[in-house]
């Protein structure tokens, strides 16, 4: 029997196609770069200037994250240009909370099976994610892993580096008794939660993700897709000011596993329950799953993405300023002595 010569595209790696895809990024990645990206994308690392003269001590801040199951929400819609954007806002303000602005950002794109015109959507929220912080997308890497992933999926992972000053970090020592707790809003599960969301949803109560719910006003994948909101322009101009003590991003862990990672031993936080609006999301969720208090608050960020501590004598200063760049800011809770644990009151 005669068989045809083995090529890469026989065992499902298609190298136009992912040609096509990184001709795309290109594109996108230019709309982003900045005076000090000295690199375009395509080179076997991205280049980007380290000097830092209006700085005493730069140090630098790195993280990584992904989006998680959130990603089960995108493939069922079919709407694949937010994620990208979470997986940036999620990534700034994982070091915005030390002080960080973000410089660069580098991304991860696995699938079984390329799809330009999906990269293209992915990396088109990835950009756009970079603009809006003011980082430039310096480069990355798409895979093709044909049986690794179903048809139709992929994952995504991204990975940022920022600077601050190191008099100007922020890592919550100097926290004590009788310090304020601030709030910064939500819109939505952000990035975390979404297995236990997907169940209560699609699972336990059968519904679809075009299924409308009145106590939501808008679909469920609507509702599941609200971006994850980054906190960079609502703090920024106050990470020089001295005024900040401790910034804590609610991530997955909640309000009660987020903000004990950056108090100091011998105090605690008390919140204040009924202090800001939970979202009518949460809500749903935990009537619909009958979740006691103490799950969700570890599950869900609960309608707080951000938290700020800081003295008494700052709080006016800090909600005025936030207020003024579009975001609320809402007292909902104190310091007090204790275990580094918080107590919902």
């Amino acid at each position: 029997m005669e068989t045809k010569p083995a090529t890469y595209a026989s065992a499902g790696v298609d190298i136009d196609a992912a040609n096509r895809a990184t001709e795309k990024i290109k594109e996108l990645a230019r709309d982003t770069f900045n005076a000090r990206t000295l690199s375009e994308i395509g080179s076997f690392g991205g280049m980007f200037d380290g000097a830092f003269p209006g700085m005493r001590q730069p140090v630098l801040v790195a993280s990584a994250d992904g989006v998680g199951t959130k990603l089960k929400i995108a493939f069922a819609t079919g709407i694949h240009n937010s994620i990208g954007r979470d997986l940036v806002n999620h990534c700034v303000n994982d070091i915005l909370v030390q002080g960080a602005r973000p410089l660069f950002f580098l991304d991860y794109i696995a699938t079984g099976r390329l799809a330009p015109e999906v990269v293209a959507e992915i990396v088109e929220g990835i950009a756009n994610g970079c603009r809006e912080n003011s980082s430039a997308l310096l480069g990355g890497e798409t895979a093709e892993m044909p049986g690794f992933y179903a048809d139709g999926e992929y994952d995504v992972a991204g990975f940022i580096v920022g600077v601050v000053d190191r008099e100007r970090v922020i890592d919550g020592h100097a926290i004590t008794p009788s310090d304020i707790v601030l709030g910064l809003p939500s819109v939505g599960l952000h990035t975390n939660g979404y297995s236990l969301a997907r169940k209560l949803f699609f699972e336990d109560a059968g519904h679809k993700p075009d299924t409308y719910l009145e106590d939501l006003g808008e679909t469920i994948g609507a509702a599941l897709l609200k971006p994850h909101l980054s906190y960079l322009r609502a703090l920024e101009g106050l990470l020089d000011s001295g005024t900040i003590k401790g910034l804590a991003h609610i991530t997955g862990g909640g309000l009660l596993e987020n903000i004990p990672r950056i108090l100091p031993e011998g105090t605690s936080v008390h919140i204040k329950r009924g202090s800001w609006p939970v979202l009518p999301i949460f809500e749903l969720m935990q009537r619909m799953g009958q979740i006691e208090d103490a799950e969700i608050y570890r599950t869900f960020n609960m309608g707080i993405g951000m938290v700020v501590i800081c003295a008494q004598t700052d709080v006016a200063q800090i909600t005025s300023q936030v207020r003024e760049r579009g975001f609320n800011c809402l007292e909902i809770g104190r310091v007090r002595e204790g275990a580094r644990n918080v107590v919902i009151e």
